[in-house]
């Protein structure tokens, strides 16, 4: 199974009034390991998969630890634990080799824009989240 790694920077704005990294930052970081994720390692250049948007439909979080700044970027692994007809389940796990800080989990639906509804995965999306799904994953048609 493949892991996305994504070094995510820590900001000083990133804190709250305790010194470490406020609950609701953790969803920004897993935003923007997800969208580097889904649109910068989309395959093929000029390929349309995953630009058309997606919207979220459910977060997950366990926070283990706190994390405080510092001027090394956390690591956050992604996979995929889930491909539906019409959704996939992102899992992720914001890091350091030695501690495990967040472990979490994104349900996000494929979204036509223009339409203003739901699509399903292309075969092309679907071939590229294969190479993530972890190995205990069920793929539905």
């Amino acid at each position: 199974m493949a892991r996305h790694l994504y070094p995510c920077p820590l900001r000083w704005s990133d804190m709250d009034a305790f010194g470490h990294v406020n609950n609701v930052v953790f969803l920004r970081y897993l935003e923007e390991a997800r969208i580097d994720f889904m649109f910068r390692l989309a395959p093929g250049d000029g390929s349309p998969s995953f630009s058309g948007g997606s919207v979220v439909a459910r977060h997950e979080i366990d926070y283990l630890r706190p994390l405080v700044h510092r001027h090394t970027p956390v690591t956050i692994e992604s996979w995929v634990t889930k491909i539906g007809a019409a959704s996939l389940t992102i899992a992720y796990e914001i890091k350091d080799p030695d501690v495990t800080y967040v472990r979490a989990s994104t349900v996000v639906v494929p979204f036509d824009l223009e339409a203003q509804r739901p699509r399903r995965i292309t075969e092309e999306e679907r071939s590229f989240l294969q190479e993530y799904v972890d190995d205990g994953m069920t793929s539905a048609a």
